[in-house]
């Protein structure tokens, strides 16, 4: 339950993006969870103290009250005025809450969320990492509820029996669902928190008082009927993100130390594990494929819709779906380290981001409903006292502006619109850091693109090669595969495997250096070669006019060169060419569709950029660029006035990436760095994903837009025929329920798409 505290670790952006950290509004509880309140829904990481102490522990629990900001609120506002409570994490999702605190128990923090009605439960890892129990609903206390309260309007309109029939029915609807909002409003404003539990409970209790009993029966009874709506719709939003946890199977065939297979829970399988996948199965662990040969349906980690083929040596991902071969593979990564547990703790993670539609709106609503509550304060006072007015209609007006003017409509809209939208977005393989992000995507106006691995395969080969130094016949092409094989760079690494394919033999290599941007350097047999580009020539003063044409005319074919040299000068000519994806083409195409400009930037010589980007319609293409001169270019986008995302590898490009608006990281899956520094992770290396992501981000935009003003504006209407003497307890709950009902349906649509 307790553990050590761990230092964080996050990654700071150098464009400094506001990350204001939100809970997911949801609610799941039929009886006293509703998705609004006074307050803004709290940061999902809440820090209480300034520094963190040596001898702090962590404490997790599940709350299964907790799954909306209104519990998120009341919660940090008691453990906010704990002595010995340091942080907080809100995991509305899994309804979990983590405690960071020097106390020697937790017994006073369980005891501090007794008393705000919810129940808190120690975790352990294995319990937190299991999805949350779905909430039991009573349904029988709701239906006879209605049943009374329906009697009751009955019995009031027939005036078939006495008053105080009329009055018992009532008060037997209002107790058998209303208790736990009651409760749960009562809790609200000992903590002067106005959420919609406290402003029903003011409003129920007002209209009993002034003897409208059927009336306020029919309010409780359709409150509860609405919120259970309410709940099951936004269920579904939940049920997008916890579903990606089914993805991946519990039990895996495990090879036992005798040579045995036996089936094991994939929690208990260690690193390095032999396991087999049958045709149909789902793999249930990342791995590497030992044996056999099969295609496998990625489309749950990458969303590519074609099945890929998987040999020895290749990568394998837990939750992907085996086709009609078996399969052995090594397990490469922990259940809980696997791709698909870092896709689904990015997701939920960035729903705590809060987008800036969000900010807006969780501000707006902590002015607007204390102002309601003093305006219906005053309409129920001001009327009767100054201006002749019957106690009985403006104390009824007020009541009705109680019910009508809940904000809960508008505070619901955003949160239950962004998680669609990121859910959305990571069944297509896009895997979206933040609410931040998905609103910033339709505001991008150019895209700066990374050549190798981005727009081109990333796998060049070798396609000239000419002697210079006719001394290093029969040497040239050893000693540079020699000095390509110890690069990374995939130029380098192209030499080196046609040297392979050729049966050359490499040479040991001493001294060896990566120069950034130009090339190799390394001493072989005691001399010192160099393997660069155009640049590196320049800069050892080799290069000659005859040397220039020989590079002009290769690399107007958009073809990277390549020089071996030594002390003396140029020993040989190498040639590479890299392939351009047709994805690339096409997703250019579409960018411009979308008014989106587009720049290439590469380290390759300016040529070659040019030749590719002729091929795959970019606007523009940079050559010869060190990573600090894209971080210039981005900088320069910037002063003209553009807004900027960039695509690369996430770990090259880091400087650009960091500072452009959007940093995209390609074929994302399987690597710990973009996923965890990439602002947007493109599972796959298809830039097509790009645009699909824009295109999502202004969908996204467009009904958080169309969300607000339904709320403000039927909120308005209603409010003025309240004002106008014409609106009725029965119209105020499907005035506000009704909107929260017609705004989460809008933000639904998203994952239809």
């Amino acid at each position: 339950m307790n553990q050590p505290v761990s230092p964080d670790h996050s990654h700071d952006h150098a464009h400094a993006h506001d990350h204001e950290h939100g809970g997911k509004a949801s609610c799941h509880d039929t009886h006293a969870h509703s998705c609004c309140g006074s307050a803004a829904a709290a940061p999902a990481l809440v820090q209480l103290t300034e520094k963190a102490s040596s001898n702090a522990q962590l404490g997790r629990f599940r709350i299964q009250a907790m799954d909306c900001p209104t519990e998120q609120t009341l919660i940090q506002d008691k453990l906010g005025k704990m002595a010995g409570v340091e942080q907080l994490e809100f995991n509305l999702i899994n309804r979990v809450l983590g405690v960071r605190h020097t106390l020697s128990g937790t017994h006073a923090i369980e005891q501090a969320i007794a008393s705000l009605g919810m129940q808190a439960e120690p975790l352990t890892d294995a319990d937190e990492a299991a999805p949350a129990p779905a909430a039991k609903t009573r349904w029988w206390p709701l239906a006879l509820s209605g049943v009374a309260a329906i009697a009751a309007e009955v019995v009031h309109f027939t005036a078939l029996a006495p008053g105080w029939l009329v009055a018992v029915l009532a008060l037997a609807a209002i107790l058998g669902c209303g208790l736990g909002t009651y409760k749960k409003g009562w809790i609200a404003l000992k903590n002067r928190n106005l959420n919609i539990n406290a402003l029903m409970s003011i409003a129920v209790t007002g209209a009993v008082l002034i003897g409208q009993w059927p009336e306020a029966a029919m309010v409780m009874v359709l409150f509860t009927v609405a919120e259970l709506i309410e709940a099951r719709s936004l269920d579904r939003a939940r049920n997008a993100i916890s579903g990606l946890m089914q993805l991946s199977p519990d039990m895996a065939t495990v090879q036992q130390a005798d040579g045995q297979w036996r089936e094991v829970d994939v929690r208990e399988v260690a690193l390095g594990a032999v396991v087999r996948v049958r045709p149909g199965e789902r793999i249930g662990l990342d791995g590497e494929v030992l044996n056999g040969q099969s295609s496998v349906d990625q489309a749950p980690i990458t969303g590519e819709s074609l099945p890929v083929e998987k040999n020895k040596g290749d990568k394998l991902f837990a939750g992907t779906i085996n086709q009609e071969g078996a399969l052995e593979y090594q397990v490469s990564a922990a259940a809980g380290q696997s791709t698909l547990a870092r896709i689904i703790k990015a997701v939920e993670e960035a729903q705590g981001a809060r987008a800036p539609t969000q900010r807006f709106v969780d501000r707006f609503s902590r002015i607007y409903t204390p102002v309601v509550f003093a305006v219906a304060l005053a309409v129920a006072i001001i009327p009767p006292l100054f201006m002749a007015g019957a106690w009985f209609d403006w104390i009824y007006r007020a009541l009705v502006l109680l019910v009508v003017a809940c904000p809960c409509a508008l505070v619901i809209s955003t949160p239950v619109t962004i998680v669609s939208g990121l859910a959305a977005a990571a069944r297509k393989g896009i895997l979206i850091k933040g609410g931040v992000y998905l609103e910033g995507g339709r505001k991008l106006d150019f895209l700066a693109l990374d050549k190798t691995g981005t727009i081109t395969y990333g796998k060049p080969v070798q396609t000239d090669f000419k002697l210079l130094e006719p001394l290093f016949e029969g040497r040239a092409q050893a000693l540079a595969a020699s000095l390509g094989e110890r690069s990374d760079h995939p130029v380098s690494r192209a030499i080196a495997q046609f040297g392979k394919e050729q049966g050359t033999a490499l040479s040991e290599v001493s001294a060896f250096a990566a120069l950034a941007g130009r090339g190799v350097r390394g001493e072989i047999d005691g001399e010192l070669y160099h393997l660069g580009n155009h640049r590196l020539v320049e800069e050892l003063g080799l290069c000659s006019p005859e040397l220039e044409a020989e590079l002009d005319a290769l690399e107007r074919q958009g073809k990277t060169v390549v020089l071996l040299l030594d002390r003396s000068g140029p020993l040989a000519l190498f040639a590479v060419a890299d392939t351009v994806k047709d994805s690339s083409r096409q997703a250019i195409a579409e960018l411009h569709e979308l008014g989106i400009k587009t720049v290439m930037l590469t380290g390759d010589n300016p040529h070659t950029a040019q030749a590719i980007a002729a091929q795959v319609g970019i606007d523009r293409a940079e050559g010869n660029l060190l990573p600090s001169d894209k971080l210039n270019t981005i900088e320069a986008l910037y002063a003209e006035g553009h807004r900027v995302g960039m695509v690369g590898d996430g770990i090259n490009d880091a400087p650009a990436l960091a500072r452009a608006e959007i940093g995209f990281a390609m074929a994302a899956a399987g690597t710990d760095t973009a996923i965890e520094t990439a602002d947007v992770a493109l599972m796959d290396d298809d830039l097509r994903k790009i645009p699909a992501f824009v295109r999502l981000s202004r969908q996204s935009a467009a009904i958080l837009t169309q969300n607000i003003v339904l709320a403000l504006g039927i909120k308005a209407i209603f409010l003025a025929i309240t004002f106008a003497g014409m609106a009725t307890m029965w119209m105020a709950v499907f005035a506000d329920m009704g909107v929260s009902l017609l705004v989460v349906f809008n933000g639904l649509r998203l994952l239809r798409k």
